[in-house]
């Protein structure tokens, strides 16, 4: 992983939320998705972790994007959490992998990854969490990569262009997106190998240049 990303770290992340503005509307809903190499080199989804979050105090909450996602922030039977304990939790396990990986920074993989990224950091700074593993700019969107490797930037489109299944009535669940994105992203990693784009045996300052 080290030898592969230069150093990065990626893990998927995809989120819910009460609108578009990080700064102002409600992070609901958060998953990430740890990778790792299999003996043969071939990239794949390790460990899939999801949260209910609950609304920070006076967040925005949009009629439409809670229409559009189905989801209602304040019902109990959502189990959420508040987002500093929801990060701290999620960020555990994320920085465990990464230093086991022998990595120095983790960096957000995801569909429209800027959207996400925005949602996370900002979350992570109204929670005042000092050690966030993530890049604070750097992302890797495979809605970029899909358009290059299968002419789709819609993720049910890439994923049945990439031959993945994707069930349209569980999207826009961050748990079933993030897992859906990751099995694309790794699918594209993976099919960059099998062309010669790389190799697993890469040495690391080959890799780093």
């Amino acid at each position: 992983m080290k030898q592969r990303f230069r150093g990065y770290f990626p893990v998927v992340i995809d989120v819910e939320t009460a609108g578009f503005n990080a700064s102002t509307d409600a992070l609901l809903e958060i998953a990430a998705v740890i990778l790792d190499f299999d003996d043969n080199g071939q990239l794949f989804p390790k460990q899939t972790l999801h949260y209910h979050v609950e609304p920070f105090e006076g967040a925005n909450i949009e009629q439409a994007a809670i229409d559009f996602n189905g989801i209602d922030p304040f019902s109990a039977l959502r189990g959420a959490e508040a987002e500093a304990e929801v990060l701290k939790e999620m960020f555990k396990p994320i920085r465990k992998a990464q230093k086991a990986a022998g990595c120095q920074r983790c960096v957000l993989v995801g569909h429209n990854a800027t959207f996400d990224h925005s949602f996370m950091m900002a979350a992570a700074q109204r929670a005042n969490i000092k050690r966030n593993p993530f890049h604070p700019f750097v992302t890797f969107d495979t809605t970029s990569l899909a358009a290059l490797t299968l002419g789709q930037t819609v993720l049910v489109k890439a994923c049945q262009a990439a031959g993945i299944d994707f069930d349209q009535k569980h999207a826009h669940s961050a748990d079933y997106d993030t897992e859906r994105t990751a099995e694309l992203f790794c699918w594209m990693v993976n099919r960059w190998q099998q062309l010669g784009g790389w190799s697993f045996g890469d040495d690391e300052s080959s890799a780093t240049e």
